[in-house]
């Protein structure tokens, strides 16, 4: 197994070849290259895992996959049960989705974030949602392409708002949560909005999926009607809980941590991490942030 090979698309490719498709490698186009590398082929759609420490994750996430098809919620659905390996890394396929009709909005992901947060909990155990756990993976990913000081910045403030998170008096009663609730993660099909990326669903504070659109208004631009559009589809606004500002400032912690490893030969991801982390250390709650 190697695990020091560059994950680029070329060796995502290599991959999805090793476990035993090497026609759609060659023809498959890239859809994204973040955590996984995602590809489109022959109605299928392939998810390669970055690193091969996230094989249990995209197991996990293949039987909440089958357990919100079983409850009825409109979610992408698996096109195998079980996930292959492709020295060590995760390799997962999904049923492709058909053309979206329009964009999502951010009052789609609230109607159905409404959904996911009314179901009980499922007979197997969902974990908790580890927002920070991510972030010596992705800074070691990193490697000496970010300045050490800032990486140990980011670890500091991971410390902190873990023990502060795990301290919280939640408003809504803790459940089943999608994780990383953003509309890119929801689907407008010809059947109406459907869930994606499923791999960070969790059992936890529901206010996690909710403080995600309460941070993309605040760094990302989000256009305040829009917000409100969310707000008013899930029916209820997390800013009026006196625990936002904790699982705020943890997931931009996380959000800054999770650009690092894009950085190591990419310019621009190492710029917009630079501009995260000169804004926290600042705390400068007004500089704007660009997806990446």
């Amino acid at each position: 197994m190697n695990t020091d090979t560059a994950f680029t698309e070329i060796r995502a490719r290599a991959l999805l070849a090793a476990a035993g498709h090497p026609a759609a490698a060659a023809g498959a186009r890239l859809l994204s290259l973040g955590e996984n590398a995602v590809f489109a082929h022959d109605g299928i759609v392939s998810k390669v895992g970055r690193d091969p420490s996230l094989l249990e994750r995209a197991e996990r996430e293949l039987r909440i996959a089958a357990w919100l098809e079983e409850c009825g919620v409109p979610a992408v659905r698996a096109a195998e049960p079980e996930a292959l390996v492709s020295d060590g890394h995760p390799v997962t396929l999904w049923h492709r989705l058909p053309e979206p009709v329009r964009p999502a909005t951010p009052a789609d992901l609230g109607t159905l974030l409404r959904v996911v947060h009314d179901l009980p909990a499922p007979a197997f155990r969902l974990p908790h949602r580890d927002l920070l756990g991510g972030v010596e993976r992705w800074l070691r990913l990193a490697g000496d392409a970010v300045d050490p000081r800032d990486a140990d910045y980011l670890r500091e403030r991971r410390d902190g708002f873990a023990a502060a998170a795990a301290a919280l008096t939640p408003r809504l009663s803790p459940g089943p949560i999608h994780g990383d609730a953003l509309p890119r993660n929801v689907h407008v099909g010809p059947d109406g909005p459907v869930l994606l990326d499923l791999e960070t669903f969790s059992g936890d504070l529901r206010e996690h999926d909710l403080v995600v659109m309460a941070l993309s208004l605040d760094r990302y631009g989000l256009d305040p009607d829009a917000y409100h559009a969310f707000v008013h589809a899930y029916g209820w606004d997390v800013r009026e809980w006196d625990g936002c500002a904790v699982l705020r400032g943890a997931r931009e912690t996380a959000s800054c941590a999770w650009v690092a490893q894009n950085a190591p030969g990419n310019p621009a991801a190492l710029a917009e991490f630079r501009r995260r982390v000169a804004s926290l250390r600042e705390g400068d709650a007004g500089v704007r942030w660009y997806p990446f």
